[in-house]
């Protein structure tokens, strides 16, 4: 995960707004929205990453939901002076109090999750805002906008909330925004991670950008110090807070209603029915190549268990079996694994089969999971929930290796780079180690592991 000192300044104002991409960015339009729903993690995410929005939909007389996920009362662990039940009944009245500044009359929720543990509790979270957005219906009876923290933001709460967000707004195709805060601290603008891609402004009204501001004064055990004791010193430093004071206010839009859906079976069925091998994969120099750099990738000589999602035809499959003891290869397109099995006929350690792993990840843990040019067929929320299953099967010393076509490809739902930029972020928060990275102008490979070592480190030589 992305690491930071709240105390430090983190990046400027100044340094941010140097960068000219600022005034290229699509302005983000409310036009025929109904309802907002904000959600926020602690007391305070919803005005510093949404405040603006807040104010200018209350400015439409848009209908306003606020919820507040936790009390926010671990913002001071090493106080002595405040006890974590004393700072939730005061947070939650400062997040009145900013309310009341943005958007006076609007509807708080507060669902009083355990701060810093939305991790362990994403399943009871995701009923709870299942609830809360439709109710007992099967999709909200307004045009909803739903907007949470940004999943990339580097907190373990922010990336919890917003990917559970994500995954809502797909299955009840929501209009979908996600704010960022601590981007603003730890990112910079030539960061790898900073989404340039999915940026959207909100211009603000000078009322607005005024009330915004008034708000973020409400949170005073926030951005002033409880008392001069060790431990009460404020958590959000004057250069931080000074990347909230402009005139327009910035999210990701990464998934929506309108933004293209995972490709299902038929995409596939429809590409074999046409040619046994839709990709080139035995006749291209380029696919020969780029295979021999995944397998000269693999860190481990040998692997006991291995997982190959998406195999089509088996032609890594072929590459990959002599290094492993078992490996399972699935992939969507009957026709596909019928070509595969017939490929690898002669290697009983392989197993092939038809499946969705979107549908039905299969159980029991693997030391190499393989994603080579498949992820990039999946829209984000659906690549967050492959993502925590493979992290859920992953060894302690198992290797992840992905490998993506990095240019556009106007039928899939992202890019080999966004794929990429999205698993980054995953690793982040789960505590993975890139082992590997290699780049060029054609495609991405990347290896991940829960295990820091390189493969020197393990061999004693390093």
């Amino acid at each position: 995960m992305v690491t930071f000192d709240a105390r430090q300044p983190g990046t400027t104002r100044a340094e941010w707004a140097a960068d000219n991409r600022w005034a290229q960015l699509p302005q983000l339009s409310l036009e025929g929205v109904k309802q907002l729903v904000v959600l926020a993690a602690h007391p305070d995410d919803e005005t510093l990453g949404a405040g603006g929005l807040i104010a200018e939909c209350f400015a439409r007389s848009i209908r306003l939901t606020v919820v507040i996920v936790t009390a926010g009362d671990a913002s001071h662990p090493h106080s002595q002076t405040v006890e974590a039940a004393t700072m939730a009944n005061r947070r939650s009245a400062e997040v009145r109090a900013a309310l009341d500044l943005l958007a006076p009359g609007s509807r708080l929720i507060e669902l009083g999750f355990g701060d810093g543990m939305l991790a362990q509790h994403a399943d009871d979270l995701r009923a709870s805002l299942a609830e809360l957005l439709v109710g007992k219906g099967a999709a909200p009876p307004l045009r909803t906008l739903l907007v949470a923290p940004w999943r990339g933001d580097g907190h373990p709460d922010h990336s919890t909330l917003g990917a559970v967000a994500a995954d809502l707004a797909a299955e009840f195709e929501l209009d979908f925004l996600e704010y960022p805060i601590w981007l603003w601290h730890w990112g910079s603008p030539t960061h790898r991670d900073t989404p340039w891609n999915d940026f959207v402004s909100l211009p603000l009204s000078e009322w607005a950008a005024l009330s915004k501001d008034q708000a973020i004064s409400a949170y005073s055990s926030q951005i002033g110090a409880l008392s001069t004791a060790p431990g009460d010193e404020a958590v959000l430093h004057p250069t931080f807070l000074a990347n909230f004071d402009r005139d327009d206010e910035i999210f990701v839009a990464r998934l929506s209603s309108t933004s293209r859906s995972t490709l299902r079976g038929d995409y596939f069925d429809q590409a074999y029915a046409r040619t046994a091998d839709p990709w080139g994969f035995e006749s291209r120099w380029y696919e020969e190549r780029k295979r021999a750099v995944t397998v000269a990738s693999l860190p481990h000589k040998r692997y006991s268990s291995a997982f190959e999602i998406g195999c089509s035809i088996g032609v890594l499959t072929a590459d990959l079996a002599p290094r492993c003891d078992a490996l399972l290869s699935v992939d969507i397109a009957p026709a596909a694994v019928e070509l595969a099995r017939e490929r690898l006929s002669d290697q009983p350690q392989v197993t092939i089969e038809v499946a969705d792993v979107t549908q039905r990840f299969p159980p029991g843990s693997f030391d190499l999971i393989v994603l080579s040019e498949v992820a990039y067929y999946l829209d984000p929320a659906a690549l967050d929930r492959l993502l925590e299953h493979v992290s859920g099967a992953m060894t302690p010393t198992g290797h992840l290796i992905a490998c993506h076509w990095r240019h556009e490809v106007a039928d899939y739902p992202q890019t080999g780079d966004a794929v990429h930029a999205h698993l980054g972020r995953h690793a982040d928060r789960v505590g993975w180690t890139r082992l590997v990275a290699h780049v060029e102008a054609d495609f991405v490979l990347e290896v991940y592991s829960p295990d820091p070592r390189s493969v020197a480190t393990e061999a004693g030589l390093a």
